[in-house]
C-alpha cells in the first residue's frame, strides 16, 4: 500500500437521499481496505445546468469549482450511479460537463472506479459503459476488474435501514475496493 492513507472520493449519481447507489456510497467507507479513506465528494446538486453563457460571463460556478478541488486532491474517485433510460443520470452528466470545461482537467489521469446499482436484473451496466467513454475522453484511469453491477438490488439492499443486507455484494465491493487501491498505488 502507499506511505500515507489512499484519500478517495465518491461521487452519487443520483440525488434522491434515500436511493440504492446512496445506500452502496455510504457503506464504501466501512468495506474500504485498510489505509483507504472514502469520503462523499462535495455534492453536485447545486450545479447550474451547464451553459457556456454562464462560464463565459460569470466563470465556473463555485460548487463545480468546489467538485473540481476535490478531485484534484483526491487519489481516486468512485462513482455510484444508477441507469436514467439507458445512460447516465443528467445531474452526473451536468457535473461531468462542467468540471470538463476546467483548465488543469481534473479527471486526467485520476484513476476512477465505477459502481452501480439498479432493481433491474442488468444492475446498471449501460451507465458504467457510458461512464467509461466519458473517461476515456478525460484522459482518466479507469479500473477494468472486477466490476460492480448490482442487479435486482432490492434484494440486496434494505432502503428502510440504508444498508447492504446480501453479504456476496459486500464481498464483491471489498473485492473491487482493494483492487483500486493496489490500481492507485499502481498509477501514482
Amino acid at each position: 500500500m502507499a506511505d500515507r492513507p489512499l484519500n478517495v472520493i465518491s461521487i452519487c449519481g443520483s440525488l434522491r437521499k434515500g436511493s440504492y447507489n446512496r445506500i452502496v456510497m455510504n457503506a464504501l467507507p466501512a468495506l474500504a481496505p485498510e489505509g483507504m479513506q472514502i469520503k462523499e465528494a462535495p455534492p453536485i446538486s447545486e450545479f447550474p445546468l451547464y451553459n457556456a453563457d454562464i462560464q463565459n460571463s460569470t466563470g465556473f460556478p463555485t460548487a463545480v469549482r468546489t467538485l473540481a478541488d476535490a478531485i484534484r486532491s483526491a487519489d481516486g474517485v468512485i462513482f455510484n450511479s444508477p441507469e436514467y433510460n439507458f445512460g447516465i443520470p443528467a445531474p452526473l452528466k451536468n457535473a461531468i460537463d462542467w468540471v470538463s470545461r476546467l483548465p488543469n482537467q481534473p479527471f486526467a489521469g485520476k484513476p476512477v472506479a465505477l459502481q452501480s446499482a439498479s432493481p433491474g436484473p442488468v444492475g446498471g451496466a449501460r451507465v458504467q459503459y457510458d461512464l467509461r467513454r466519458s473517461m476515456v475522453f478525460l484522459d482518466a484511469l479507469t479500473l477494468n476488474r472486477p466490476e460492480i453491477f448490482i442487479g435486482n438490488c432490492a434484494q440486496r439492499l434494505d432502503d428502510k435501514t440504508g444498508k447492504i443486507t446480501d453479504e456476496q455484494t459486500s464481498g464483491l465491493i471489498k473485492q473491487q475496493l482493494a483492487a483500486f487501491a493496489k490500481f492507485i498505488v499502481a498509477h501514482g
